[in-house]
């Protein structure tokens, strides 16, 4: 039944505070009449006894507190999902903004979701590709993980992010495989070029794409996450479908929970951002995963993966945003600023980047069975390289033994072609491993310790001779 009100009382920012109100709940919908006639939509943030707060979500410009009519809906937010909602775009409400048709629904889903009880979990081990070396080689992303990118403002995860989207997949499954792409507090422009990218390389018609704009209301900002994640489970767990839900960028939504948190008064934590910030991000972050099936030992058909990417405020990892989330997730991908000041794309640094279910995704069945020795030797060299430049500052480059310039020119050429990739380039999961050998070939054999020596002989053919010669002039 629906209830109308005209008992607001207060109007602070995004927020409403209605008296005299019976029988509210946490998280109603609530429609906003405006004495022009104008109908916003809002939901409820708190109920005291009588008095309810009411979030707007189109902002409360122009709300007259006389004469504007409150109606309590009885139901939440929700989202009309059928299978057509692949290839289209929506705003933060999940209201399509494409011109396109409108979504006859096959159901009504509330955006909160229900938490997936941990019993009902399966552990996560199939690898995904996306295509691109530093992640598929060395910190790989497994089906049912969440793997947040660690960015900095001004730094390509948006570009990332893109490519992602277009190359991701899983081999050797007959599943369909979707992306759900929420971008939160992005400019026009941003939102253009991820739009562009999809339609031009074919890529939009398995992305169902949710874009909320810097200049759209905050409290916009904080649905379209949930939003898409609703999209997501139902794609994955009714339709069977693999999913990957890209969440961009994670710290402009953290800004809005902030922004709301100061309204409603609430006392601050961490840099002002609100007590409850690493509640909130796991209601989101947990929402991913794989589901157990009907019968004992079997795996319910479609997943959810998560890639989330945030904007390290100074490029602080200990800032609240990226810490919570480095807790609630498996890992995390680090782009870093230097590699980006040398023309590298993406400027991802392996070595504080980490997936912490890549042993889980990888070897015999999944990817390689030579798979994870290899990447724990690229691993060990690259960090030698490391060590060897900063030696060379301070002694001066004469001071290096021919093993320590062979590790120094593997550092150089795993930036120049391991790490970097062009836009476009997909590569398989078989030519990350065979650079990563060609690699190795420059340094002397006894060096490659991390490797079975089966392994070294099947494989390392092109770089052999290269390392025969270090060991010469050892």
């Amino acid at each position: 039944m629906v209830t109308e009100y005209t008992t607001i009382r207060e109007i602070a920012g995004p927020l409403v505070l209605l008296e005299n109100v019976d029988h509210a709940t946490y998280e109603e919908l609530v429609e906003v009449e405006l004495p022009n006639g104008e109908q916003r939509r809002g939901k409820v943030l708190e109920v005291n006894r009588d008095r309810v707060l009411v979030q707007v979500f189109e902002g409360t410009r122009g709300i007259d507190v006389a004469s504007t009519k409150v109606r309590f809906l009885g139901r939440s937010l929700e989202l009309a999902v059928s299978p057509d909602i692949l290839g289209r775009i929506f705003n933060g409400l999940g209201r399509p903004i494409d011109d396109g048709p409108k979504i006859i629904p096959e159901k009504m889903l509330d955006i909160n979701g229900s938490p997936i009880n941990p019993y009902a979990r399966v552990y996560p081990q199939e690898f995904i590709q996306t295509g691109i070396s530093a992640i598929d080689g060395l910190n790989t992303l497994v089906r049912g993980q969440k793997l947040p990118i660690f960015s900095g403002f001004g730094l390509p995860h948006s570009e990332l992010a893109a490519q992602i989207a277009r190359q991701a997949s899983v081999p050797r499954s007959e599943s369909p495989f979707a992306i759900v792409f929420a971008a939160m507090g992005i400019t026009f422009e941003e939102a253009n070029y991820f739009i562009r990218d999809f339609q031009e390389t074919g890529a939009m018609e398995r992305v169902v794409l949710f874009i909320n704009l810097a200049n759209d209301p905050t409290i916009e900002r904080i649905a379209t996450p949930r939003a898409a994640l609703t999209a997501a489970e139902y794609l994955a767990f009714e339709r069977g479908m693999h999913v990957l839900v890209i969440l961009t960028d994670m710290t402009n939504y953290c800004e809005a929970l902030r922004e709301v948190s100061v309204a409603r008064k609430e006392i601050p934590g961490r840099r002002g951002y609100p007590g409850y910030l690493y509640t909130d991000l796991s209601t989101i972050y947990e929402r991913a995963g794989l589901l157990k099936g009907d019968r004992e030992g079997e795996v319910r058909e479609g997943s959810i993966t998560q890639i989330p990417v945030l904007s390290m405020p100074d490029d602080d990892k200990t800032h609240p945003i990226p810490d919570l989330t480095g807790y609630i997730t498996e890992g995390q991908i680090i782009l870093d600023r230097v590699l980006h000041r040398k023309g590298i794309y993406p400027p991802i640094n392996v070595l504080p980047s980490l997936s912490r279910l890549r042993d889980k995704g990888i070897g015999a069945g999944r990817t390689r069975e030579d798979h994870a020795q290899v990447a724990n030797q690229l691993f060990s060299s690259y960090a030698r390289s490391k060590e060897v430049e900063e030696l060379a500052v301070v002694l001066g480059e004469a001071a290096l033994t021919d093993t320590d310039r062979a590790f120094m020119a593997l550092g150089q050429a795993f930036e120049d072609k391991f790490v970097r990739q062009a836009l476009d380039e997909n590569r398989t999961i078989e030519e990350t491993l065979s650079i990563g050998w060609k690699l190795l070939g420059g340094i002397p054999r006894p060096e490659i310790k991390r490797i079975k020596d089966e392994f070294i002989d099947r494989y390392l053919s092109g770089g052999a001779a290269g390392g025969k010669k270090a060991e010469e002039r050892k």
